[in-house]
């Protein structure tokens, strides 16, 4: 390394003993720490088994509870506990037990957003706990390597230029209540997520570490929690063994999703998550000829508990340990296998399959319009997904109505203006609110930078617009549109209705009313609509088979004014979908 950095003088008489580096996958929590890595290197070169991770005991200790007052909701609504019991630290385990901490933050902890640890010497304090949310004004205590008593509001002004603790700072400091962590005595054990408390605070000779960890997201915490007690029970008094701790919500506190008021939950949960797998998918996947007793050995060298299934051999039952948060389907199973056998060691194989690549129809569909309009005159916009939620609906005089979620299930197909939209959490852009449920405000916006451009103005579009959809896994989905706009100092209409009508013309349709016996192509016609963002009576659905997908007319004012994208040009648009053209085709 010295070489490599400073040159071949500098590295003279320095030690020659080799330095491995190892790059750990960002999902491999476990590996974060010299505890759990050689741990790990053990386990995969045969000198010890997986551990199992354990409780010292069935039921907490009798007092041993967090009580979470209903005020924390508003602000970090969780909190999860442990203990270890009987820990013997050196110097470099000590230091091993910070860094891992630390990274746990910055990596699954999102520099302690998600999630922010507290670790506490447990003599100093008295059981039972209580995590509230109070003032800053109400909260008094000596922080972490100071001297000074502070409140809330003074140690925001002292740490605002540490040069580690100032990143954190913004996470609470706007709040009216900031989140706080006492024993039985009212003694501040922490400030989670900026500091804990100088109490409290855990030294080499400590035997007895409690764990606190508050979070916004309880999935997170729960894996931060399991990782840092898995990687450090190794030092207890029983090996491997943690002491539980019951975390009791207050009566008042508002349900959600995870926890309901006046619940009890112990924590850490060490169990094992079942899974079951077969070898020959396993297998067939890597193209490896194994026997079902290798598949096995493989996996437990990768610290991952299975044992074949006694009546189908084939059958794989896997114990997920707590370590390896990352195991959530076969595939991640396959790449563990990989990884033990060696990736060095698979055989290349040409498959005996063809997979010609090609495009998706839904790909080959938007260039065949992107050519009609351009053949028409009119130049492509291309613009962002995202948009404000003024634009996306109060500039274009809509708004959104949940009674279109439903509808938009039934009728997977039909135009809908007001469809909910999918909103970005905790946006840092006003301007990239929520994902666009209409191209054409985005159309609009790029006509406002263009209005000094030689009249008239003739554009287009082709992208996806994102709906919410229930029955999806992610809750949204995609759906391809088009949309154009014509905009000049006079209306023209009949202009982007021939460009409607030679787009609909290049997909096989034809106007119904046009339409001829011997014709092969399908019709569409005009329907009256009642879209506030066009004109009344200037204003057309179009419609296939009775499926409205899309809309045509003039803008109205209001759209076009000061209230709107202040175009101030008459202006024509049309929206449709592709989507359903793929049937029809």
């Amino acid at each position: 390394i010295a070489v490599k950095q400073r040159g071949k003088d500098a590295a003279q008489g320095l030690s020659k003993r080799v330095i491995y580096k190892v790059d750990v996958p960002a999902n491999r929590y476990d590996l974060l720490c010299l505890e759990g890595l050689v741990r790990a290197l053990r386990v995969f070169k045969g000198s010890m088994d997986p551990p199992r991770y354990k409780l010292s005991q069935e039921n907490p200790e009798p007092g041993m509870r967090m009580t979470v007052a209903a005020s924390t909701a508003q602000i970090r609504p969780f909190v999860v506990c442990a203990i270890l019991r009987g820990v013997s630290f050196t110097q470099d385990r000590y230091q091993s037990f910070i860094d891992l901490q630390d990274k746990l933050h910055q990596n699954i902890c999102r520099k302690r957003q998600l999630c922010a640890i507290g670790t506490h010497d447990l003599s100093t304090l008295k059981p039972p706990f209580s995590y509230e949310a109070l003032p800053p004004k109400d909260i008094r205590f000596v922080p972490l390597n100071q001297t000074e008593e502070m409140d809330g509001n003074r140690l925001m002004e002292v740490f605002a230029s540490h040069q580690q603790l100032k990143t954190y700072l913004p996470i609470i400091r706007d709040s009216p209540v900031f989140p706080v962590i006492y024993d039985s005595n009212r003694v501040v054990l922490s400030l989670p997520p900026i500091i804990n408390g100088e109490h409290s605070k855990i030294k080499l000779e400590t035997k007895d570490v409690f764990i606190e960890m508050t979070a916004t997201d309880l999935t997170k915490a729960q894996i931060t929690l399991n990782t840092l007690v898995a990687m450090f029970s190794e030092y207890s008094s029983t090996p491997f063994a943690v002491e539980p701790v019951e975390v009791e919500y207050a009566s008042d506190y508002p349900g959600n999703f995870f926890v309901q008021p006046g619940q009890k939950m112990v924590y850490p949960k060490l169990d094992s998550r079942p899974m079951e797998s077969k070898i020959d998918r396993l297998k067939s996947a890597l193209s490896l000829d194994l026997k079902p007793d290798e598949v096995r050995s493989l996996l437990r060298r990768m610290s991952v508990h299975c044992e074949l299934d006694k009546k189908d051999p084939n059958i794989l039952r896997v114990e997920v340990p707590i370590t390896r948060s990352d195991i959530m389907h076969d595939c991640d199973l396959v790449e563990d296998i990989a990884i033990a056998y060696g990736y060095n060691n698979l055989k290349m194989e040409v498959p005996m399959t063809f997979a010609g690549a090609a495009e998706q129809p839904i790909v080959r569909l938007s260039d065949m319009v992107r050519v009609e309009m351009a053949n028409a005159g009119y130049v492509e916009a291309l613009n962002w997904a995202l948009l404000s939620r003024k634009e996306n609906f109060n500039f274009m005089r809509r708004e959104e109505k949940p009674e279109e979620l439903w509808r938009i299930v039934s009728q997977q197909h039909e135009y809908s203006p007001s469809a909910l939209a999918v909103q970005i959490r905790d946006s840092s852009c006003k301007d990239f609110e929520i994902v666009r449920t209409s191209i054409l405000p985005g159309l609009l916006k790029t006509m406002f930078s263009n209005k000094s451009q030689e009249l008239p103005v003739k554009m287009f579009e082709v992208g996806d617009v994102v709906v919410q959809e229930p029955t999806k896994e992610v809750g949204s989905r995609n759906v391809r549109r088009v949309a154009a706009l014509y905009s000049s100092t006079k209306s023209a209409f009949s202009v982007l209705h021939g460009a409607l009508d030679q787009l609909m013309y290049a997909l096989q349709f034809e106007p119904e009313h046009e339409h001829d016996a011997k014709s092969k192509r399908k019709t569409f016609k005009l329907v009256p609509s009642n879209d506030p963002s066009f004109l009344s009576g200037m204003q057309a659905h179009v419609v296939v088979d009775d499926c409205n997908i899309g809309i045509i007319g003039e803008l109205h004012p209001e759209v076009l004014g000061p209230k709107g994208f202040e175009i101030n040009l008459a202006t024509s648009a049309f929206e449709l979908n592709l989507e359903p053209f793929l049937d029809w085709l």
